[in-house]
C-alpha cells in the first residue's frame, strides 16, 4: 500500500469504544437509527461493518461489483456476501453490465456516480436514514492535497465532512494504519484492491508517492494533520456562520423564492459574494462578476436555479418553482381616438378581464387633446420615465418602484398606460403623469379608473 509502515505504528486508537464515541458525536441516539453501509470488501469497509455488528446496531449492506478486475471483483463480492450471510444482514448487490456503458475515460467519476445512485435507491426503497461509508484519516489527507492543488478554498481544504447529506463517516478520525491493526487484532477478513497500487489516477499517485514522503518527515504527521483539519473545520464553520448573517442582512424576501439586495451584496468582498451565490449553483468567479455588472432583466442559469437581475435586486428562483412567470411583452389595446365620445369618455379597467390582477382603486382624468392615440396597456420596460402627479420633476419608473418598495412579484403585476409614442401616461394603479391630466378648462375628459 506504499505508505504503510507497520514497524512505526503505536497502540491503535481505533477500538469499539472509540468507534461508538465517534458515532455518538455524529448523530443523537445512533442505536435508534437505520443504516445502509457501503462495503467494498477492503479493510476499511469490513472493519466498519464489524464495528457496527459488534456495537449491536442494526444495518443493511450495499455492494457494487464493477466487473473491472475479473475474478478479483467476484471474490470481493463473495467476502462481503459471506459476512452478511453469516451475521444475517440484508445484502444489496449491484452488478455492472453492458447497459451501464462504462466510459473509456473518467472511470472513477463514472464509478462514483453509479454507486451513489445505487445507494440512494436502496436507502429510499428500504426507508433507511443514513448511508455510512468507510472514509478514514488517510483519505482525508489525500483529499486535502487534491483540493490544495485545485485552489479549492477553505471548504475544500476542510476535506471530507463526517456528517453531510445523510452520509456518515465514523472512521474519519482513524488512520489506515489503525484500521489494519484493528482488523488484525480482531481477525477480520478483507481483500486488498491491488489496482490501488497503480498510479493511473491522481488520488493513487498521491497515495503511493506523495503521502509516504510526507509521513517520513514527521512521526506525528497524521496526528498533526488531524488537528489542523479540525482547526480548518472550525474556521470553516465560523466563516459560514458569518456568511449566513451577511446573507440574512442582504435578503429582502425569502418565500417561496429569494430576493437579495444587489446593492448591499455588491458592497461585500468577492469572497462573500461567491460563498453566498455558490449555494445556488453559481460557482464560477467570472459569472459572479458578470451578475453584478449585468443590465436589468438579465437572466443567469445554474443547474437548479434561475437568477434574474431586477434593478437593484437579485431574484433566485428554483427551476421547479413556477410561481413567478418570466417577463412577457404583454400589450392590451385600450382606445382609439375615433372611440372618444363628445365631451367625456370613461374606461373602467375592471371590465377588462386580462388585467384582473389590479386590486387597487384609482381614478385618473386626462385632457384628451394632449394625448397621442391609440392608447394601450403594457408591462414596464427599461428606460421608462414619467412625471408623477404629486411630485416635482421627472422620475424613472424603476426608481419609482424602489421608492414604493415594491417586491418583484408586485412589479410583475404592474401595467403601464402608454400612448402611441410609447410615453408613460401613468403607472397603474399608483400615479398618472401630471403633464396629461385634465382640469376645469379641459374640453374633453378621458377618465380611466378602476373600482374595487
Amino acid at each position: 500500500m506504499g505508505y504503510l509502515c507497520i514497524k512505526k505504528f503505536q497502540i491503535p486508537m481505533l477500538n469499539l469504544s472509540a468507534f461508538k464515541s465517534q458515532l455518538d458525536k455524529l448523530i443523537h441516539f445512533p442505536d435508534n437509527q437505520s443504516y445502509l453501509l457501503a462495503v467494498s470488501g477492503g479493510a476499511d469497509s469490513m472493519v466498519l461493518a464489524y464495528c457496527f455488528k459488534k456495537s449491536g446496531i442494526d444495518f443493511q449492506v450495499a455492494h457494487i461489483n464493477y466487473k473491472l478486475r475479473g475474478e478479483d471483483s467476484d471474490l470481493d463480492q463473495k467476502i462481503v456476501q459471506d459476512f452478511c450471510k453469516k451475521h444475517h444482514i440484508k445484502f444489496h448487490l449491484y452488478q455492472v453490465s453492458e447497459k451501464d456503458r462504462k466510459p473509456e475515460h473518467s472511470i472513477q467519476l463514472w464509478a462514483r456516480e453509479l454507486r451513489y445512485d445505487f445507494f440512494k435507491q436502496v436507502r429510499k426503497s428500504e426507508s433507511l436514514e443514513f448511508l455510512v461509508t468507510a472514509h478514514h484519516l488517510n483519505d482525508q489527507l489525500e483529499t486535502f492535497i487534491i483540493n490544495l492543488s485545485k485552489a479549492a478554498g477553505i471548504n475544500g481544504l476542510s476535506g471530507i465532512p463526517a456528517n453531510s447529506n445523510r452520509i456518515l463517516r465514523p472512521l474519519l478520525p482513524f488512520s489506515k494504519e489503525e484500521i489494519y491493526a484493528f482488523a488484525k487484532e480482531n481477525q477480520i477478513e478483507y481483500r486488498e484492491d491491488l489496482s490501488n497500487r497503480k498510479n493511473d489516477y491522481l488520488r493513487n499517485k498521491i497515495r503511493n508517492e506523495v503521502v509516504p514522503k510526507l509521513l517520513e518527515t514527521n512521526d506525528h504527521f497524521l496526528d498533526n494533520f488531524k488537528k489542523s483539519s479540525s482547526y480548518l473545520n472550525q474556521a470553516r464553520d465560523f466563516v459560514q456562520q458569518q456568511i449566513g448573517e451577511i446573507e440574512k442582512r442582504c435578503t429582502l424576501f425569502n418565500n417561496p423564492y429569494k430576493i437579495l439586495s444587489k446593492d448591499l451584496l455588491s458592497r461585500e468582498s468577492n469572497f462573500v459574494k461567491f460563498e453566498i451565490l455558490k449555494k445556488y449553483g453559481f460557482d464560477q468567479e467570472i459569472e459572479i462578476l458578470k451578475i453584478f455588472t449585468a443590465e436589468n432583466g438579465s437572466l443567469f442559469l445554474s443547474g437548479e436555479y434561475r437568477l434574474m437581475v431586477s434593478y437593484d435586486e437579485l431574484i433566485l428562483i428554483a427551476k421547479t418553482d413556477h410561481s413567478i412567470p418570466d417577463q412577457k411583452d404583454e400589450e392590451i389595446a385600450l382606445i382609439e381616438e375615433s372611440h372618444l365620445s363628445q365631451n367625456q369618455t370613461e374606461i373602467n379597467l375592471e371590465n377588462i378581464m386580462a388585467i384582473e390582477e389590479i386590486n387597487k382603486s384609482f381614478e385618473w382624468d386626462f385632457d384628451a387633446r394632449k394625448l397621442r392615440f391609440p392608447l394601450r396597456l403594457r408591462r414596464p420596460k427599461e428606460g421608462d420615465e414619467f412625471y408623477p402627479s404629486g411630485f416635482s420633476g421627472k422620475k424613472k419608473v424603476s426608481k419609482f418602484f424602489r421608492d414604493e418598495k415594491l417586491s418583484i412579484l408586485a412589479r410583475q403585476k404592474i401595467w403601464i398606460l402608454a400612448d402611441a409614442e410609447n410615453s408613460v401616461l401613468g403607472v397603474i394603479p399608483f400615479r398618472q403623469d401630471r403633464r396629461y391630466s385634465g382640469d376645469e378648462n379641459t374640453g374633453h375628459i378621458l377618465k380611466i379608473f378602476n373600482k374595487k
